[in-house]
């Protein structure tokens, strides 16, 4: 019973921070970005150029366009971690349009447009990646880019595939104006991302203690792989007095993941 209880305890949390991210988005696309012709990049910009374009909902063509991306990430994740990205990417793209007609739409200073857009944006997603799961789109593939180019961090991964959906979305729209605030909505959303999952020490170090099963393979990986040292420290588990062993290791800020 207790482990059934802390698994529901998760799955609760999961849907909780999945919703209240999902929420933020919503208002970032509906009050802010779209009705300003502002599209923030990723599979977010092109369902809001498409919406602009021939009348489409966004939340619909959000999940629609990010089925194939899905099907990567399955391939390279594996369905248990891709799963939770479905489900907060299916409540993103419901919260979208159920909102849509009902939240009001901010239509003054352009920039005031990009800026809170790209705030509620950077902290939306930074509820969902807290617990595990992407909204789909740039996250998921910055997420699976993270997998071989260990040396940037999600917002920069994040900001590169962006961009060249700003770029389409300046030609649509057929605006640089439109292109420009939509580059500053991805800066405001990624540095939010960044200092929410890292922390805002940029150009500082972290100092990491792991405790695992396999100590030996993950030193190994950190030395082969990273280039860094890793100190191995005697410890003992208070509660099951069984003897074990933790590693210590300091990185930068962007090696964290």
């Amino acid at each position: 019973m207790g482990v059934l209880k802390k698994r529901n305890q998760i799955v609760f949390m999961d849907i909780l921070y999945f919703l209240m991210g999902a929420i933020l988005f919503s208002v970032s696309v509906n009050s802010f970005t779209a009705p300003n012709h502002i599209a923030p990049g990723g599979i977010t910009g092109l369902a809001t150029v498409l919406n602009y374009l021939i009348g489409t909902p966004i939340g619909t063509m959000l999940f629609v366009i990010n089925l194939p991306v899905f099907l990567w990430a399955i391939w390279e994740l594996g369905y248990r971690i891709v799963g939770k990205t479905i489900l907060a990417t299916l409540l993103c793209s419901v919260t979208i349009d159920a909102l849509s007609t009902v939240l009001p739409v901010y239509e003054g200073d352009h920039m005031l447009a990009a800026i809170f857009g790209g705030v509620l944006e950077g902290i939306g997603l930074s509820l969902v990646l807290l617990r595990g799961a992407t909204t789909g789109g740039t996250d998921l593939i910055a997420r699976l880019l993270e997998q071989r180019l260990h040396s940037l961090s999600m917002g920069q991964l994040m900001m590169g595939v962006d961009a060249m959906v700003i770029l389409l979305s300046g030609f649509v729209y057929r605006s640089l104006e439109s292109a420009l605030y939509a580059f500053i909505t991805v800066f405001v959303s990624t540095r939010l991302i960044d200092t929410i999952l890292y922390g805002a020490d940029a150009g500082t170090g972290k100092m990491l203690f792991i405790m695992s099963e396999k100590n030996g393979e993950i030193a190994n990986n950190i030395i082969s792989e990273m280039g860094r040292g890793v100190t191995a420290l005697k410890s003992r588990g208070v509660y099951s007095n069984n003897n074990g062993e933790v590693l210590l290791c300091a990185v930068r800020r962007y090696e964290v993941s």
